[in-house]
């Protein structure tokens, strides 16, 4: 056992103006594992329950009193209010010359557009979170963290879309999933010309505890290198190591009339993995009608992430949430995870201001109390992913009527027509006097007339194939493989997908519909 993991119950943080260091940290959240778990208490609950999202858009920072606001470094630090979905306050310490100091909330730190809410708070209110700007004008967000563990950035894009979370606990369990908090953070001064920023974190929660070293940099895009330590409380059914959490709710792959007037909504369109052989794989999100859990099993993991390949506004239509702007996230081992499966958690969703798309790592073997963890690893928020393949990369999926147009009476109500569109370097030098070839395959059912079109507008080639069959056993979806070959050459990463088979109509109008 390594000397990181033994138990140490004397472990304790060290008080203001005493020498802060991440070993300190590691063996205090050991200790805490040891110890039985005590929920924050809440206050100030009728309060918090007012500070709703118009009253917390009301309270702002105040820029000249931000951390390190007066000296030179790369970033200064803006404190977040407690409001009604952020309920319990954490504890922020400076480290200056390697000692820690404690962050008082103030409310002077704050600017109230309603002076009467103001006037009652409590003087021991405490902070929510806390965000990283760099230097400039406008001061660019770098990163924030807010609320249980979840913490996020907008990266070279800068916009803000899906998050990262510490830890997920048996998330796909329903009641059961647990949300772990970040209950303090230590921020280490950088100097002026620091490349890195460091930040330290406790996370404590009823089933398991940790401590977390996090570098954060920006050569370009945003990029956290993150040291893990984590100790089991409990049993857990599901451990999930490096989360993300993004929304899905249509694209041109779902769409449907009269949904919303806007063409795609979405965070983020797929899960792109790069397994421990190096297959690359593309699964494209779906909103299902029900919750689904799919499980990719792998060895060695080279890295994962949720991707917004669709950096086109013509497809969103909204100038206000720039969904064509929202940063992907890839996650990169930092060295062996061993055995274990990516998990893509899907939940159905009829509206955008849900997080219904959940990726995380799960580590093979039971996640048993008294359990040591330990899981390094890189996050990279850009616009792609850092090391995208050299393969031919899946653009679209899009669905509709099995056959062709005039023939859609002659076919079953379940049956359905795919098109995947692929594009990348190993399609350009292709004709179609000497094109690429389809490999398509399905878990259930059958897969007919698979071919190939070049779609000269666009550059891509284009997939298409139709599935039938009926319904598949215990209601479960139809789980479907695409790829493009070049004789025995495998030239396009492979397009995986979950269709649920469901009866479509046989007229889109009514018969005495007037246009």
């Amino acid at each position: 056992m390594p000397a990181w993991a033994r138990a140490d119950t004397a472990a304790a943080l060290p008080a203001d103006g005493e020498a802060f260091d991440f070993e300190a940290l590691v063996a205090h959240a050991r200790a805490l594992s040891q110890q039985p778990y005590h929920a924050p208490d809440e206050r100030y609950g009728q309060l918090l329950d007012e500070i709703g999202y118009e009253a917390f858009m009301g309270i702002h920072t105040r820029k000249e009193a931000a951390l390190w606001a007066d000296d030179a470094t790369p970033v200064t630090v803006e404190f977040f209010h407690l409001d009604q979905n952020a309920r319990t306050p954490v504890a922020i310490h400076v480290v200056e010359s390697g000692r820690s100091r404690r962050i008082a909330y103030d409310s002077d730190l704050f600017r109230y557009d309603d002076p009467a809410l103001a006037e009652r708070l409590p003087a021991d209110l405490g902070f929510s979170g806390f965000r990283m700007l760099g230097r400039g004008d406008p001061a660019g967000e770098w990163l924030a963290f807010k609320g249980a563990s979840y913490f996020r950035s907008p990266g070279g894009l800068d916009q803000y879309g899906l998050s990262a979370r510490g830890v997920a606990v048996d998330t796909g369990y329903g009641n059961d999933e647990a949300f772990p908090d970040f209950s303090q953070y230590w921020l280490i001064k950088p100097e002026p010309n620091a490349t890195t920023i460091t930040i330290c974190a406790l996370l404590e929660g009823e089933h398991v505890t940790g401590a977390y070293r996090i570098v954060l940099s920006r050569p370009n895009d945003v990029i956290l290198d993150i040291e893990t330590r984590l100790f089991q409380r409990r049993d857990v059914q599901r451990l999930g190591i490096a989360p993300l959490t993004s929304m899905f709710w249509f694209s041109e792959t779902n769409a449907r009339r009269g949904v919303d007037w806007r063409p795609e909504i979405h965070d983020s369109d797929g899960l792109a993995m790069t397994t421990g052989d190096n297959q690359r794989l593309w699964r494209a999100l779906v909103n299902p009608p029900r919750s689904q859990y799919s499980a990719f099993q792998d060895n060695s993991p080279k890295g994962f992430g949720l991707l917004q390949r669709d950096r086109v506004f013509d497809h969103y239509q909204d100038p206000d949430v720039a969904f064509e702007n929202r940063p992907s996230l890839w996650v990169e081992p930092l060295h062996d995870w061993g055995r274990g499966h990516v998990g893509l958690l899907e939940l159905p969703t009829d509206e955008e201001v849900y997080d219904n798309i959940n990726v995380f790592w799960v580590p093979a073997g039971k996640a048993a109390a008294g359990h040591a963890w330990h899981f390094d690893y890189r996050l990279y928020w850009g616009a792609d992913q850092p090391d995208p393949p050299a393969l031919a990369r899946v653009m679209a999926t899009r669905t509709g009527r099995a056959g062709a147009p005039g023939t859609y009476e002659d076919q079953s109500v379940l049956a359905r027509k795919f098109v995947i569109d692929f594009a990348g370097d190993t399609l350009d030098q292709l004709s179609d006097d000497d094109p690429p070839q389809p490999s398509v395959h399905a878990s259930h059912g059958r897969i007919e007339n698979p071919y190939v079109q070049h779609v000269e507008q666009t550059g891509r080639w284009r997939v298409f194939f139709d599935w039938k069959g009926a319904l598949p056993p215990d209601n479960t979806p139809v789980d479907l493989q695409a790829t493009l070959r070049y004789g025995d050459r495998q030239i396009a990463e492979t397009w995986l997908y979950a269709y649920y088979p469901e009866a479509l109509p046989r007229q889109l109008h009514s018969e005495d519909a007037t246009v």
